[in-house]
Formats: structure tokens, C-alpha cells, sequence
């Protein structure tokens, strides 16, 4: 029974995986542009081509089905003996590489060259301290090479569920109906929870704070005054891909292959 239900999931899990028939590509993400521009501990936002990336994407409202972690030369220059490995596996992507979460293989390290045909949004978190960018580097390369176990059949069945058919107030609550399948597949959850550890805020419920009276007046000067609201922590078995681009705390940075001050409107070449 176990070999069974082992074989069953692997089916769901090539079905769902599989790459769509069509698949609309807006812009060319060029790889050198992203070696260039990409800094550790920015989150890549993908727009998968699989068909369960249609169905993340409807359940979150989002154009974004998947995100990875930017961890660059990291696991090169943290394993000096896996360095020719890297090299052979990634080729000059070796020390430009990504971490992720993916359905048939876990938590993963990928070239970026792999998703060089995507459309892309890269979000980096806006004034994150150097030792937290090495803590949550840290957290997420731990976990390479984890694999999920999906232990409950309805987890991946609610996958081929018509999500039309999901009202609009459930479909977010939809992606945790099982947190095992949820880290797997949502692989922003990973994430999520490396960027929670150090404090860095995603998406979270702020509400104010009126204790105005009972501070004095002379805390106000001082820098480390907290802020005047109190922060929600958020469930990461809910964060989304979606999460990082709306983030107020999360600078959005474009991906282009001509520089600012050489960008010229003017000379563009209309069709």
C-alpha cells in the first residue's frame, strides 16, 4: 500500500508539474542581467509555466506562482570541496545560484539560467542589516536538500479541483489545507520563515499603538524609540509569492539591459 500511494502521489506530482501548452513570455530576462543585478538575499518572483503555477496564481490573485532566494556564491565558497561539482553541475552560473522549494525535488539550489525565459520580479528588502542577510542565508542553505513528504492525498487532489469553483474569500485559505504540501508547493513559506527569524516584516497587520501618555516625551528623541504601532506576525504557511511584491518593505527592482542614464525613449525603434 505504501509503494502504492508513493507511486499515486509521483503521478499527481508529474501531472501538475508538467509545462503548459502555452505560455505567454513578456520580456527576456537575460542572465547576465541577473548575475549583475541580483544581490544575496533578494527574492526572485517567478511566473511559472507549469500548470500548478495557473492554479497558484488564481488561488493568490497574483501574475507570481513561485519565488526563490538569491544566495549567489554562497554554497561555492562555503564548500570548497564541492566547488569543482558546482562548476561541473551550473557552469558559469556556479557562483550565481538560487535557492527553492519545488514540488518534484524539495529545497534545491538552481542556476539562474533556468529561468531565463520567465517573466521576473526581483524584491529586495529594504535596509536588512548584513548579519540578518547572513542568518536567513544561512536557514534557507540548511535545508538544501530536504524533501517534503506529502502525507495526505487530499493535499494534492485539491490541486485538480476546479478553483473557479472556490469562493473568493477561501482561496488563500486554500493553499494550507496541509502545511507539509503547502511548504512544498508555496515555496515562499520557506522563505518566509528565514526572513521572520531575524524580525524583517513581510506583509503583516500593523495596528497603532495609543500609549502616548504614558511615554515621556524625551523618548521621542531617541533612535531606538520603537514605532508607534504594534506588528502582526504572519502565518507563514500563508505567505504567498504575491506577498513580496506587495510589500512596503520590499524595494521592487527592475531588470534591464540598458543602463539608466543610457535609456533614450526617443531612439526606441516603434514596429
Amino acid at each position: 500500500m505504501r509503494s502504492l500511494r508513493h507511486r499515486a502521489f509521483a503521478a499527481a506530482t508529474r501531472a501538475l508539474t508538467r509545462r503548459r501548452s502555452t505560455y505567454h513570455h513578456v520580456l527576456p530576462s537575460h542572465v547576465a542581467v541577473l548575475r549583475t543585478t541580483l544581490q544575496k538575499g533578494d527574492v526572485l518572483l517567478v511566473d511559472g509555466d507549469q500548470r500548478v503555477s495557473e492554479v497558484i496564481k488564481y488561488l493568490t490573485q497574483s501574475s507570481w506562482s513561485h519565488a526563490a532566494l538569491y544566495v549567489g556564491d554562497e554554497p561555492w565558497r562555503r564548500h570548497p570541496e564541492q566547488r569543482a561539482d558546482l562548476e561541473a553541475r551550473y557552469g558559469p552560473d556556479a557562483r550565481h545560484l538560487l535557492a527553492e522549494a519545488i514540488m518534484e525535488g524539495g529545497v534545491v539550489t538552481s542556476p539562474l539560467a533556468k529561468y531565463e525565459t520567465h517573466n521576473l520580479r526581483v524584491c529586495r528588502p529594504r535596509g536588512l542589516r548584513p548579519e540578518h542577510c547572513r542568518s536567513i542565508l544561512d536557514e534557507v542553505l540548511a535545508q538544501i536538500g530536504s524533501r517534503y513528504a506529502v502525507g495526505n492525498a487530499l493535499a494534492l487532489a485539491r490541486y485538480f479541483f476546479p478553483v473557479s469553483l472556490i469562493p473568493r474569500r477561501w482561496r488563500r485559505r486554500a493553499l494550507e489545507l496541509s502545511d507539509d504540501v503547502t511548504r512544498e508547493v508555496i515555496c515562499s513559506t520557506l522563505i518566509a520563515r528565514a526572513f521572520q527569524r531575524v524580525g524583517f516584516p513581510i506583509l503583516p497587520a500593523v495596528t497603532p499603538v495609543d500609549d502616548a501618555r504614558a511615554r515621556p516625551r524625551w523618548r521621542g528623541w531617541l533612535r531606538s524609540e520603537p514605532y508607534p504601532h504594534v506588528f502582526h506576525r504572519e502565518a507563514c504557511a500563508l505567505i504567498t509569492p504575491r506577498d513580496f511584491d506587495l510589500s512596503p518593505y520590499f524595494d521592487v527592482v527592475k531588470l534591464t539591459d540598458v543602463g539608466e542614464r543610457a535609456f533614450d525613449y526617443r531612439r526606441i525603434r516603434w514596429a
